[in-house]
């Protein structure tokens, strides 16, 4: 144990030393110097620390200090996680607009405490029924630069969270629908003090933001990008969620929002898109099966297609399974040779078979098939980096040969963690994609441009690409929601924001808390360390590694990645931790 915890300060304390000089800050401020209602004082105070927040009774993650109160207080007055998952993303949408919102999507894993069953539930955009492999082509037949087809209206898809957050909780809410957005509301119309990472983000963006004239208004008033601290009204906001709170989804899909959304997205100036009244009307939630896996006695489960988070998680945690991890410790060069290289036989995989079932065959059952792990494991057990790593052969219900896909994502996404007093524990990823995603904005909420994560090609060497666009196509996602259970009770939930370093942020904290024993906020505080395609990307925190690392033959990348992992631990007592690299706050009651 002591080499553990040596191993852990030698890796984590430059890192912890950078985030503990960016959150500490005057009374009545926390992580990033974003303001921390007052009863939150004391979770902003553990993670300074590096401690997890513990309670007894209910715990919520999330991404942003008042978006954590607004679900504190649903969950105190005796509201379900699926009742609290509402209220969180509502003030999300409003406080860090850039991540996720009311124009974007998201994916729900939710174990029920009364059933003891998992459900997921998808909410991802589609791509508009006149949608045609050449989408994100140009004259010449080659694919567009990312911004080329991110900003404007080519890459909107159909927003899917409304519907998600109303589905859920009509499955599983106890509380008033209408007062769930009261907290959204007042924030709304009274204002919010602008976080310095939005403000920082503002300014990085404003040339693009500036595109729009809405949206040029809102985040640039006077022509200056927001400042930090300034107090951030958005009145169409709040007219947006009473009317949500009203009526519920249907003005999104079939009434006057659905108007604006889609004369938003066939008018933007320079890049209109093709999103039509019947695309919206026929939008539906889906409910897909669970991918669920064995990891160390536990039963770690996440989404399925059109996501690849709970199949690349599962894969790189299947390949990992063989090897004494918690022998080698978070600061072996060796234990991070094996967690890279998984995860590249991982994103080998995922570049071929994942997209859209509902389109294309995907093997999953295949890909997460014990002998097929154990055999493609055994190209781990060498004694330095795999030269080379290409997609395997699992097993097909029928055979496909796929192209390997030309994706561009970037990411902007929240996650959310929540348990509440009844048992129930809720996992949910949302997202508009890029950063401000599409840049355009309709009645104070951003439209996401998720349908710049298909592949901008179709083929490749003439074999279909799995994630091409099509019609009413959902495409593929990384984002990796999670809920792990024991003996068919929860554990820990967990997930992350960060484009397709999502499935590694996931899998090395599964890691680091199962194989080393790390608490939440432990786990999270340590440095990323991502290898997806060949180099090792690390971040400062990690760099004592390079050299071991580069000894193994890998090409080593210094990198800033801004995951936003959300944990919450229910095994020896309830605790959370929140990702020292954002905003967010774990807190409970």
């Amino acid at each position: 144990m002591r080499v553990l915890l040596f191993l852990l300060a030698f890796l984590a304390a430059p890192l912890m030393a950078q985030q503990a000089a960016d959150t500490i800050a005057p009374e009545g401020r926390g992580a990033g110097g974003v303001a921390v209602p007052p009863a939150l004082a004391g979770a902003a105070r553990a993670k300074a620390e590096g401690r997890p927040f513990a309670a007894e009774h209910w715990m919520i993650a999330a991404a942003h200090p008042l978006a954590v109160a607004a679900g504190a207080d649903v969950l105190r007055a005796g509201g379900t996680a699926a009742d609290a998952v509402v209220a969180v993303q509502a003030v999300l949408g409003l406080v860090e607009p850039q991540s996720s919102g009311l124009g974007g999507g998201a994916f729900l894993v939710w174990h029920d405490g009364a059933t003891g069953e998992i459900t997921t539930l998808d909410g991802r955009e589609t791509a508009p029924l006149e949608a045609t492999p050449r989408l994100f082509l140009g004259a010449e037949g080659q694919p567009l630069e990312f911004f080329e087809a991110v900003v404007g209206g080519r890459s909107v898809g159909v927003p899917g969270t409304p519907a998600l957050l109303a589905e859920a909780q009509a499955r599983w809410g106890r509380a008033d629908w209408a007062g769930l957005f009261d907290d959204a509301i007042r924030l709304a119309e009274n204002g919010f003090p602008v976080s310095p990472r939005l403000a920082a983000l503002v300014r990085r963006d404003a040339a693009r933001l500036a595109r729009f004239p809405e949206t040029r208004a809102y985040f640039l008033p006077g022509g200056q990008p927001l400042g930090e601290g300034e107090s951030l009204r958005n009145p169409a906001y709040a007219e947006t969620l009473r009317l949500f709170a009203r009526e519920g989804p249907r003005p999104f899909y079939t009434g006057e929002i659905a108007e604006d959304i889609v004369a938003r997205v066939r008018g933007a100036d320079g890049n209109p898109g093709l999103l039509s009244p019947t695309d919206l009307a026929v939008y539906r939630v889906r409910e897909r099966p669970a991918v669920c896996v064995p990891y160390r006695g536990h039963e770690v489960c996440g989404m399925g297609p059109p996501s690849s988070g709970g199949v690349g998680v599962g894969q790189i945690l299947g390949l990992l399974a063989p090897y004494d991890l918690a022998a080698l410790g978070p600061g072996s060069a060796e234990a991070w040779r094996l967690i890279g290289d998984a995860t590249r036989l991982a994103f080998a995989d995922r570049g071929r078979y994942l997209a859209d079932s509902d389109f294309v065959p995907v093997p999953v059952k295949g890909l997460l098939a014990p002998d097929y792990l154990r055999d493609r494991s055994d190209l781990l057990r060498g004694d330095d980096a795999l030269p080379e790593v290409t997609p395997g052969a699992p097993a097909f219900d029928h055979a496909l040969n796929r192209g390997r896909g030309k994706t561009l994502a970037q990411p902007a996404t929240s996650h959310v963690s929540i348990t509440d007093a009844y048992g129930n524990a809720l996992s949910m990823t949302a997202s508009i994609e890029n950063g401000f995603g599409s840049r355009l904005m309709v009645r104070g909420f951003l439209l996401n441009n998720q349908l710049t994560d298909f592949s901008f090609a179709s083929h490749e060497d003439g074999r279909v690409i799995a994630n091409a666009v099509a019609p009413g196509k959902r495409p593929r996602s990384s984002m990796a929601p999670t809920i792990i259970r024991r003996d068919g009770q929860p554990v820990l939930v967990l997930g992350s924001p960060g484009g397709s370093r999502i499935i590694p942020y996931v899998a090395r904290t599964i890691v680091a808390m199962l194989d080393w024993g790390l608490d939440a906020q432990a786990a999270l505080d340590l440095p990323h360390l991502v290898n997806r395609f060949g180099p090792y990307e690390l971040e400062a925190g990690a760099m004592p590694l390079a050299s071991g690392l580069r000894a193994l033959g890998y090409t080593v990348e210094a990198r800033d990645m801004t995951s936003g992992l959300h944990v919450i631990d229910l095994r020896a007592r309830l605790s959370g931790g929140a990702d020292p690299r954002r905003e967010g706050l774990a807190y409970g009651d």
